[in-house]
């Protein structure tokens, strides 16, 4: 039987890259780490990591071990907390998001955290695909999400509507198929499935984004309505991020009449053990964001 000890040294030195830190990480020596990794492969009779000056790579042998035994460890993690303390206020909650999302509820759930100063948030922006494997991985223990899951561990539930809006520089008013196509297209890694979401049923014109001449391109969420403040053309995002822009007096709003909206669903791993504070944190993320919701 493997020694759950070994395995998590191991795992972790995977995940962390380095034998001085994986040391720290544990509360460990580096030769402590070594030791275990050392009496894992003797174990298994199978070479786990080739050493690399400083760095080290994973043999087949030691790629499977990781894939398998991470979850190993997160379910004997698990476990720990279900029969240890299990505290309401208390720990690490690691979250994961879309942008825009993430611009509203972030600095919503800081403030949570600096009521309850033992309660850690670990926040992470990344897009729905990635967010899934985060879940799935374990790596996160709440995932917000505009898709629906693709992968069988992934358990979501929808909790809002976040509105789709076209977005202008000042002074557009009223806005036209001549105003967009003379502005141009500021675009972001969901601009041309935002803008198909939204402009298709607002104007008969519309085919595709690419109609429209490219004047910009951001993948940082909060600096997209920028080059639209300055008159550099237009844009469509999800109102969370429109809303955290402080610049409102530099850009026109717009709801057309058509609207559209995207469902943001809450997600977890389907079979791993709920602690209290994840959730408190689910609690105070619907409390956030469900004002209009479902």
């Amino acid at each position: 039987m493997i020694n759950p000890v070994w395995l998590r040294s191991f795992c972790t030195l995977v995940e962390v890259g380095h034998f001085t830190r994986t040391a720290d990480a544990l509360h460990m020596t580096q030769s402590g780490v070594s030791q275990h990794v050392r009496k894992l492969e003797g174990h298994l009779n199978q070479q786990l990591i080739v050493k690399r000056g400083k760095g080290f790579t994973l043999t087949s042998a030691g790629e499977r071990l990781y894939h398998e035994g991470r979850n190993l460890i997160a379910t004997l993690t698990d476990l720990e907390q279900q029969i240890g303390i299990d505290p309401e206020y208390e720990g690490l909650v690691k979250l994961a998001s879309p942008g825009s999302v993430g611009l509203k509820l972030y600095p919503y759930l800081l403030a949570v955290q600096k009521r309850y100063p033992k309660l850690v948030i670990d926040y992470r922006f990344a897009p729905n695909s990635e967010v899934e494997k985060l879940i799935a991985d374990h790596k996160v223990d709440i995932g917000l999400m505009t898709s629906l899951a693709t992968m069988a561990d992934v358990c979501l539930r929808a909790i809002t509507e976040e509105e789709l809006l076209l977005v202008m520089p000042a002074g557009h008013i009223a806005p036209t198929w001549e105003q967009l196509t003379a502005l141009g297209f500021i675009d972001h890694p969901d601009g041309s499935y935002h803008a198909a979401l939204l402009l298709s049923i607002n104007f008969p014109e519309f085919q595709n984004s690419r109609q429209f001449k490219r004047t910009g391109f951001s993948n940082q969420i909060n600096l997209i309505l920028e080059p639209v403040s300055m008159g550099l053309g237009f844009t469509v995002l999800p109102s969370y991020a429109v809303a955290a822009f402080t610049q409102h007096a530099k850009v026109e709003v717009h709801r057309l009449d058509k609207r559209v909206t995207e469902t943001l669903y809450i997600g977890r791993h389907a079979n791993r053990f709920t602690p209290n504070r994840i959730t408190t944190v689910t609690k105070e993320i619907e409390k956030c964001l469900c004002v209009d919701g479902l």
